[in-house]
């Protein structure tokens, strides 16, 4: 029973980080009604941005956070500028450009391949302060990166859902993801707003590549099955849910990790899809799911 029990907490450790990764994905897509491919892709170089500052600085992975989420923000911000842009343009009266998925897919595979023809095949691993400690907790143990990754992905959380709704920036990117033309109308500048919201979903990718660093492997694809993970927890939660991709992130960290107890990893997969399908089937706008995103 103890085991089960450390199995749950280490799921929703984990599925916290997890859903800190979805939350830029549903909000990029809350915002521009379009589904960001090149999101693991931005998070594996978030990876590589935290997991160079700490071999070339020798500092606690989480002083990289002022740092790489920055980065990771501009980064966003200007891929959106550049090459998103113009297909939104060229596209300006289609509801949901179907292009845009295909220049992001793009954009996957040229930073994946970036990453491998600069960086190499191999994995890499920064050891860090935290790296490999254990946090013990009523003869239950878990790992202290995971914890404190835990801790910095709810206040994250917290914070990105009291900016949309109660800053000024916040209040204008939703009435964009609400209505494009009504929010023009009332002076909103739609494409600087689609800037920001994309700068915002990339830094929650730096966001989590810092938190992962301690305890995670970095390598040119690590962001694929983040990708898969964060598209099935977007639509369990509700595309557009803030809350609801912290839940999702959290209900799939804990099949992956209680699942693990009783079956092999690759059924606790298909019972992960099997979840999937299922919420599909029977709620397909989600958990929190509803007419308007935010």
């Amino acid at each position: 029973m103890l085991g089960i029990i450390e199995a749950l907490i280490n799921g929703i450790l984990m599925g916290s980080i997890y859903g800190l990764t979805a939350v830029g994905l549903t909000l990029i897509f809350g915002v521009m009604k379009v589904i960001n491919f090149a999101h693991g892709s931005i998070l594996m170089v978030g990876m590589f941005a935290a997991y160079w500052f700490v071999i070339l600085t020798g500092w606690n992975p989480y002083f990289a956070i002022p740092v790489v989420v920055p980065l990771l923000f501009w980064f966003g911000y200007y891929m959106q500028s550049f090459i998103i842009k113009p297909i939104f343009e060229a596209e300006k009266d289609v509801r949901e450009p179907i292009t845009v998925i295909i220049v992001t897919t793009g954009i996957w595979y040229v930073l994946d391949n970036l990453a491998l023809m600069i960086f190499g095949a191999e994995f890499r691993v920064a050891k860090t302060s935290v790296t490999g400690q254990v946090f013990e907790f009523y003869e239950m143990y878990f790992l202290l990166p995971k914890v404190i990754g835990a801790g910095i992905t709810m206040v994250c959380g917290i914070y990105l859902y009291w900016f949309l709704k109660h800053s000024r920036m916040g209040k204008a990117i939703r009435a964009t993801s609400l209505d494009r033309e009504a929010a023009s109308l009332m002076g909103i500048k739609q494409a600087k707003i689609y800037n920001v919201a994309f700068g915002l979903g990339s830094a929650c990718c730096g966001m989590a590549a810092c938190v992962l660093i301690p305890f995670y492997y970095v390598y040119p694809t690590v962001g694929v099955p983040f990708d898969i993970k964060a598209f099935i927890i977007v639509v369990l939660g509700g595309l557009g849910s803030i809350p609801g991709a912290i839940l999702g992130g959290i209900i799939v960290g804990i099949i992956e990790n209680v699942g693990a107890q009783f079956m092999a990893a690759t059924w606790t997969e298909l019972l992960l899809y099997g979840v999937f399908l299922f919420v599909l089937l029977v709620k397909p706008s989600g958990l929190f799911g509803q007419k308007h995103d935010y």
